[in-house]
């Protein structure tokens, strides 16, 4: 697992590469430096100046890139999932998220620019310690650090961060229902659609158009917090998580997390335990 993630988490300066089909599964956190630079991104073009940060959710949407001979820039790409199960179910970033899938680009301060660079330089100063018997939760805290910096700046500038229309309003109410924790029992769309009275092709629609990613995927990853929550709390069996969860079965659990964790519940707790 450590080696395995040592080599998905990269730090680079190289912009022509932020759409690399290696980083697709991934997040690039990324600031410019120096000069001016911009991309193409879901349709839209952005411009990179000194001390903006991109937060790119969707690599693949990464369609040009372009720059002045001055520019520089660093970025960390770090996979998604791992950052996703990094973070507990209520947070901020199920709406900002939204907000920067919009608009990637935070427009930093000095001191919050040096503080985010600091977070990717200690980040870029571990990558290779893999032989840290703790790697996992050693590059998992110093990657923590720098996401809760960026919700930091961005809330900062970002008060309202959806449109006060219908499609704000369903997105607004869907993401609460994400945030209240209705996952841990409730993983259909279906559900989420009754609650908001609207049908579920009307909310996978409007949220797929809002964030660029499917419905159920922002449930399941909702709900794959949370069972990760439990699974490092042993006081509970794995069966009375299942049973907690409302899984119908503990073998329908098991490749829940076999499918959204990578390893069956057993199998992670092991892990956990030679840890």
């Amino acid at each position: 697992m450590e080696k395995q993630l040592h080599n998905l988490i990269v730090f680079s300066e190289d912009f022509s590469l932020i759409n690399s089909p290696a980083f697709y599964d991934c997040i690039v956190h990324l600031i410019c430096t120096e000069g001016t630079g911009n991309f193409l991104y879901n349709d839209h073009r952005f411009t990179l100046c000194k001390n903006d940060i991109a937060v790119i959710s969707r690599p693949r949407l990464v369609t040009e890139t372009g720059c002045d001979d001055s520019f520089r820039c660093e970025y960390v790409a770090a996979p998604n999932k791992f950052l996703h199960s990094l973070l507990p179910p209520n947070n901020y970033s199920i709406q900002g998220c939204v907000s920067l899938f919009d608009n990637p680009i935070i427009n930093a301060t000095d001191m919050d620019a040096s503080r985010f660079r600091s977070d990717i330089a200690n980040i870029n100063n571990r990558i290779d310690n893999i032989d840290h018997l703790f790697y996992q939760e050693l590059m998992g805290s110093l990657l923590q650090t720098m996401i809760y910096d960026l919700f930091d700046f961005h809330a900062k500038t970002n008060e309202n961060i959806l449109t006060t229309d219908r499609i704000g309003y369903i997105t607004t109410q869907f993401f609460n229902l994400i945030a209240g924790g209705r996952p841990k029992t409730q993983r259909e769309v279906s559900h989420y659609a009754a609650q908001l009275h609207v049908t579920p092709k009307y909310l996978s629609d409007t949220i797929k158009r809002v964030t660029g990613t499917n419905v159920s995927t922002h449930i399941n990853n909702a709900a794959t917090a949370i069972a990760l929550e439990y699974l490092k709390d042993n006081t509970m069996s794995i069966s009375q998580i299942a049973d907690e969860m409302n899984f119908s079965s503990l073998s329908y659990f098991s490749r829940f997390c076999v499918k959204h964790i990578g390893m069956s519940p057993a199998k992670f707790r092991t892990a956990g335990a030679k840890d």
